[in-house]
């Protein structure tokens, strides 16, 4: 049923209210509309909301919000976000430079699923991909849409550092380095864009429920985007 939900307890001050076991589009669009209810609610005490994939966690003051009110306010608000309106998502471009340097590791996407780089980067380009949480590190978004026949597994041995701005692949899933860090994920190529910046007014380039369309660009083009 739609309004079918378990709430797992995270330590003293936290819950996950959990729609599903899976990547769905649908499971996803009920975290993102429970989210939106709960913000427009205001309920003291609840200090941090964070969606994911399937569920969503949220961190309390049982000194302000009791467990008990917690739990009938989430009930509530679950039922309200069955039939709430939902944000219609920004539909941001992302430049990418794919292969060379900017993706190391394209070739091994390739071979592993008997095409050639220029094919890897053609069907990563062309869905319209949903970004379905933000994670990991600061602003990375979790994307989905990824074509079946790009689905790989991650690296054996992560990287110690991952440039920032770098388009990877792991198993059914999209995303894009942020800032540098170690990872795993196959790195196929890589964007002029700034992701995350703590100085802007919106830090995240992207948020939960946004829409991505990458566009494929030459090494003069990242060059020229990177000046700016």
């Amino acid at each position: 049923m739609q309004s079918e939900f378990r709430i797992l307890l995270c330590g003293d001050t936290g819950i996950s209210v959990e729609f599903g076991s899976s990547i769905d589009p649908a499971i996803n669009a009920r975290v993102r509309r429970l989210l939106s209810v709960l913000k427009s609610r205001n309920q003291p005490g609840i200090l941090d909301l964070n969606p994911t994939y399937r569920s969503l966690f949220i961190q309390y003051d049982p000194w302000i919000c009791s467990f008990e009110r917690l739990l009938q306010t989430v009930e509530e608000c679950v039922e309200s976000s069955a039939v709430a309106g939902e944000r219609t998502g920004a539909l941001v471009e992302i430049p990418v430079c794919y292969g060379n340097e900017f993706g190391p590791d394209i070739e091994e996407v390739a071979a592993f699923h008997d095409l050639v780089p220029q094919d890897v980067a053609r069907l990563h380009a062309a869905p319209v991909y949903q970004v379905y949480m933000i994670g990991f590190t600061p602003g990375f978004p979790y994307l989905g849409g990824l074509d079946e026949r790009l689905q790989t597994p991650r690296k054996s041995e992560p990287r110690k550092k991952v440039a920032a701005g770098s388009v990877g692949i792991a198993d059914r899933q999209t995303g894009i380095y942020p800032i540098e860090s170690p990872g795993g994920w196959r790195i196929i190529g890589r964007t002029p864009l700034s992701l995350f910046d703590p100085g802007r007014k919106m830090p995240f380039l992207l948020q939960a429920g946004d829409f991505v369309r990458f566009v494929p660009i030459s090494g003069e083009d990242f060059a020229k985007h990177s000046d700016h």
